[in-house]
């Protein structure tokens, strides 16, 4: 159903030592108004140094060698023959300042894996023998800086002591990169996100693209684990503990304009001024910047328990740390750090190390990839002409994602009147998201009542009301006018598109576009094909879907299609168990214990009851009478005020006390889904179980630490659910009996 939200994956410096102690920490002797880098281990005891920071020349390169079983490459390219890099380029200008461009030979975006790592330890190793006048570090990439550690390298991984072996070869190349004896400096532009920002944050300066597209995050905690090359130490000291904190713990991803203002990065810059801008930060070489001394008060001793103590409260109204355990072990980390920069980042390795361990982050990985996989089905399309008919919440809030994706767009309906609320979101919309530049995606934003952008568009969605009868008629007069080369969308949420293309000249092209509501929050669109779609229809309605930054599920033709199908007998479940006696918050906390993230009544509610019972009908599965009388007495939910719940400034007003849902009352709402989702892998609605997965968790929030529904059906025992869904079925009545299918999970 629409309106489901994210999973809520927390889904948005320190007092002992010197400040100065940081590797690569810059000397106050200046030489012509650059200042000398000192070597990280100098005036430092001995226990403090690094161990591949007390060997120089050639002795270093042998104890690499001997204890680093990933280290590649041959003593010759160490000395600067880089003839042989795949994945790096070297350039050396005139001013003596190396210029790293990394561009993965076998990747579309960078990722820092064991074959770029390794050139890039041969390049420190030259750097070590002859050092440049200065490091800028830059993407070959159109499409962005670097996109962090390759994570199917950690899926193989078998035990802990693996992976901290790994962890901290990453951890040792950011700490060398970081005692290079010259300025080094990061380049960004688009996306730098996890172990690529922990890169830059190795560099003395950064230099990030003011555009909408550049965007820097830590994400690490969405996969269930924290920043693992040093980004957890080395974050809080540039930008202050509980900014650094706050983006750590949430994942939150912030661009180059407001990465400037919170001290991340040292300068701003278009596109076309970057190179100038980091050519003159290096002939400057200022001291690197630190986070000013208010900010750094948090990690002061007698304060930093009761920081931590605070945080944890706000995190854990967010997520079940049973569920969720990574942010967890980020603030413990944090608050238990002590001694100098190297032992804060192998304490690091230790506690991420111990999460790689866990089945929540087993589960987190995979739902990553499942991510990729659907990422990879297209390309993103260039930005062209759209046309939505319908200004409605789902039209018109569709019309404005599209605009903000850099869309021309035009939106029809009825008269002016009903397209201008649609207007005032997206403006709302805008403002949210684009700041400043909100107004470039307005000026591609038209009201259009009399259509004349149907015949110029590339794109024709239609979002009219769920009545077959409706839109056929308005594809009558539409599909003339329209180019012939146009792809013709439309956004039902529940009719099969061969009722739909009938008396369509060119059936082919008609293709399910379906948003989840909120559009501007939910990730996937379901792209519906029919008995008569073509194979580049498809493809086109793909491209499009990636163009605005969403994940294409390719669904079969069937009533609900996919998410819808799957949640309907939960929901009609949850109204039962309500029309029995149960309080909603009961009901509710059934879900939300098992990791849902909302209860199946508030989801109703938010949705609209009336429109519960359309969807249901057309499944051809009448909803039970706790639903039925809600909507005979206007009750539809929030958009009423009323319905499962009382709802107040839209949210649901909830009981403080409430009975504990039991195990028979979990089993019923869980197994109806799940039950529901075998049958659809049974039919064929899709490709195959993980894209079925990916479906639930993008489009219906299911639990993202389970793996998916049928991947948690594997996980826990097929056979025991079989059995329970059985017992059910002989106490509860004939909508339990197993669907097709499950003889194939076992």
């Amino acid at each position: 159903m629409d309106d489901t939200r994210d999973n809520p994956q927390t889904n948005e410096g320190r007092d002992e030592g010197r400040d100065d102690a940081h590797i690569g920490g810059r000397d106050e002797a200046h030489n012509g108004g650059r200042g000398e880098r000192r070597h990280a281990g100098e005036n430092r005891p001995a226990s403090e140094v690094h161990p591949q920071q007390r060997n120089t020349g050639q002795d270093n390169a042998t104890h690499e060698a001997q204890d680093n079983p990933q280290r590649a490459g041959s003593d010759d390219a160490a000395h600067g023959a880089h003839d042989d890099f795949r994945h790096w380029r070297v350039e050396r200008g005139g001013d003596g300042v190396a210029v790293l461009t990394l561009d993965h030979a076998s990747r579309s975006a960078n990722v820092l894996d064991s074959a770029a790592l390794a050139e890039f330890e041969r390049l420190l190793d030259a750097f070590g023998r002859d050092c440049p006048a200065g490091v800028i570090i830059r993407s070959g990439k159109a499409n962005g800086f670097l996109a962090g550690a390759d994570v199917t390298e950690f899926t193989g991984l078998q035990t802990r002591a693996q992976a901290l072996q790994k962890l901290r070869y990453g951890q040792n190349l950011m700490n060398r990169l970081e005692a290079l004896p010259c300025p080094t400096l990061a380049l960004i532009h688009g996306f730098c996100a996890g172990g690529g920002l922990e890169l830059a944050l190795a560099c003395d300066y950064r230099v990030v693209e003011d555009a909408p597209g550049c965007r820097l995050s830590l994400p690490e905690v969405r996969l269930g684990i924290h920043p693992g090359y040093g980004g957890s130490v080395r974050l809080p000291r540039l930008i202050g503990d509980l900014p650094a904190l706050n983006l750590m713990l949430t994942g939150r991803a912030v661009g180059g304009a407001q990465a400037k203002r919170i001290g991340l990065a040292d300068h701003a810059a278009r596109r076309d001024a970057l190179d100038a801008a980091a050519a003159a930060l290096l002939r400057k070489a200022p001291k690197p910047r630190r986070a000013p001394r208010l900010r750094r008060i948090p990690k002061i001793a007698p304060l930093r328990s009761a920081v931590a103590f605070f945080v944890e409260r706000q995190i854990a109204k967010r997520v079940n740390q049973a569920h969720y355990p990574a942010p967890f072990h980020l603030l413990a980390a944090w608050c238990k750090a002590r001694g100098g920069t190297l032992r804060r980042i192998e304490a690091e390795a230790d506690s991420v190390a111990a999460l790689f361990d866990s089945d929540t982050t087993q589960q987190l990985i995979r739902v990553f990839l499942l991510r990729e996989r659907l990422k990879a089905r297209a390309r993103k399309s260039a930005p062209g002409r759209v046309h939505v008919i319908g200004a409605g919440v789902m039209g018109g809030d569709i019309a404005a994602w599209c605009a903000l994706s850099g869309h021309r767009v035009t939106l029809q309906d009825r008269n002016a009147a009903l397209i201008a609320p649609a207007m005032t979101r997206a403006r709302r919309l805008f403002a949210k998201r684009l700041k400043r530049r909100a107004h470039e995606a307005a000026d591609r934003l038209l009201p259009d009542p009399r259509g004349h952008g149907a015949a110029r568009a590339d794109v024709v969605i239609e979002a009219i009301i769920e009545d077959a009868d409706a839109k056929r008629a308005l594809y009558a007069g539409l599909e003339p006018r329209i180019k012939p080369g146009a792809l013709l969308a439309t956004n039902t949420s529940s009719l099969p598109l061969e009722q739909l293309a009938r008396g369509l000249q060119q059936p082919a092209r008609l293709v399910g576009l379906h948003f989840f509501n909120p559009v501007a929050k939910m990730q996937l669109i379901e792209i519906v094909h029919g008995a008569a779609t073509g194979e580049q229809w498809l493809d086109a309605a793909a491209a499009f879907a990636r163009s605005l930054d969403r994940l294409p599920l390719p669904v079969r033709s069937s009533p609900g299609f996919l998410v819808n199908r799957v949640l309907m007998p939960y929901l009609a479940e949850a109204m039962r168990i309500a029309g029995e006696g149960a309080a909603p918050e009961t009901v509710d906390a059934a879900a939300t214990d098992f990791g849902m993230p909302m209860g199946p009544l508030e989801l109703a509610d938010s949705v609209g009851l009336d429109i519960c019972r359309s969807v249901a009908a057309t499944l051809q599965r009448p909803l039970p009478r706790s639903c039925a009388e809600h909507v005979a007495a206007g009750r539809l939910g929030r958009k009423t005020g009323r319905g499962y719940y009382r709802w107040k400034n839209g949210r649901a007003v909830r009981s403080k006390s409430r009975a504990e849902p039991g195990r028979d009352l979990r089993d019923r709402l869980m197994l109806s889904l799940l039950n529901e989702a075998v049958a659809c892998l049974h039919e064929q609605l899709v490709e195959d179980a993980d894209v079925l997965d990916a479906g639930m968790i993008f489009g219906a929030g299911f639990a993202p630490f389970r793996g998916g529904p049928l991947q948690y059906l594997r996980d826990d025992g097929a056979a025991a659910h079989l059995a329970r869904l059985q017992a059910l079925a002989a106490r509860h009545g004939e909508h339990f009996q197993p669907a097709p299918g499950w003889d194939a999970l076992k």
